[in-house]
């Protein structure tokens, strides 16, 4: 495999890092210890969240202003205090891409490639920036840091092999907070993956709580998902490793960060996968609002709606 420009800290060690954090922390609804006097202390944060609004036939809303959506945050109308849409407005795609050994089955890594060089080339525009992460065998690596200059992924896309074992929830984990430093404001992960998971040391659940607490949305394809029972026994280590299984960790993380899940069994499907992510992200409203809160580690639980009750709205559901 081709030297990489640089190494995410170990997937393994953040995860450890982040639960040993969780679980020193009061669970939710629990009291504090109370301080001398009547103090409170309140945190406060700008929260801002990328939406997609469809209609009942799947066509983007376009014409939305800011009055037509309604946030809320634990059931408390938010007053937002940003608000864009903007079609041209640049993008900062983070590509996740799965190279451990099942991805070199089946052409899996070969056509992954081909239809990247494929976005990369002819779907990204000059003034949108990208960059490279690859993962397997425990470790997510920055083959290519983010660049308008597309020339420098290629050339470490063409380098990739495929090795290992699949650390699958540990990458989805750690990707977001690399994902967060790209400069502009509608930033997104794509992540292409077999979805074999054998090798992780967080939970699905785990890498879900970790991901969902940044705000750049995971758009995830599927690709080439084995349906054959056989040949997943041979990467088995739990009994969640199932097509039905691999599906339902993949939904999860793209559902929980605001972005979509599509399956691909071909080239042309992948293509249109590719193509269809793109678009999407060009329809994005960012919205932004202030949150005051406790400084307890809880779930804060967003809802976003329309005037329109027959819209399908789409962002992360919390952090």
């Amino acid at each position: 495999m081709g030297k990489m420009v640089n190494r995410i800290r170990s997937p393994r060690r953040f995860v450890y890092v982040f639960l040993a954090a969780l679980a020193l922390s009061s669970p939710p609804g629990r009291p504090q210890e109370k301080k001398q006097g009547l103090e409170y202390q309140v945190s406060v944060s700008a929260i801002s969240i990328a939406v997609t609004v469809q209609g009942k036939d799947g066509r983007y809303i376009n014409d939305l202003t800011q009055d037509d959506f309604t946030v809320t945050e634990n059931e408390v109308k938010q007053t937002i205090t940003y608000f864009k849409h903007d079609f041209e407005a640049p993008i900062s795609l983070t590509v996740l891409l799965d190279v451990s050994g099942s991805m070199g089955l089946q052409d899996k890594l070969k056509e992954s490639r081909d239809a990247l060089r494929y976005f990369l080339t002819g779907l990204l525009r000059p003034q949108d920036e990208a960059s490279l992460l690859i993962f397997a065998d425990g470790e997510v690596e920055v083959a290519a840091p983010f660049s308008t200059d597309k020339s420098g992924f290629l050339a470490e896309l063409d380098r990739t092999e495929a090795y290992g074992q699949t650390a699958l929830n540990d990458a989805v984990g750690v990707s977001p907070e690399f994902a967060n430093r790209g400069k502009n404001e509608k930033r997104a992960i794509l992540l292409i993956t077999d979805g074999i998971e054998n090798d992780s040391q967080a939970s699905v659940d785990q890498a879900v709580e970790i991901a969902r607490r940044v705000d750049v949305p995971i758009f995830t394809i599927g690709y080439k998902i084995p349906v054959s029972e056989e040949f997943l026994r041979k990467y088995k280590k739990t009994s969640a490793l199932t097509s039905a299984g691999i599906v339902s960790a993949l939904e999860r993380f793209s559902r929980a960060t605001g972005g979509r899940l599509q399956l691909a069994a071909e080239p042309r499907e992948l293509a249109a996968a590719l193509r269809e992510i793109k678009r999407e992200l060009g329809h994005q409203y960012i919205i932004g609002y202030t949150s005051y809160k406790s400084p307890k580690n809880e779930y804060r639980k967003i809802r976003v709606v329309t005037s329109d009750k027959k819209h399908k709205v789409r962002t992360r559901e919390g952090y």
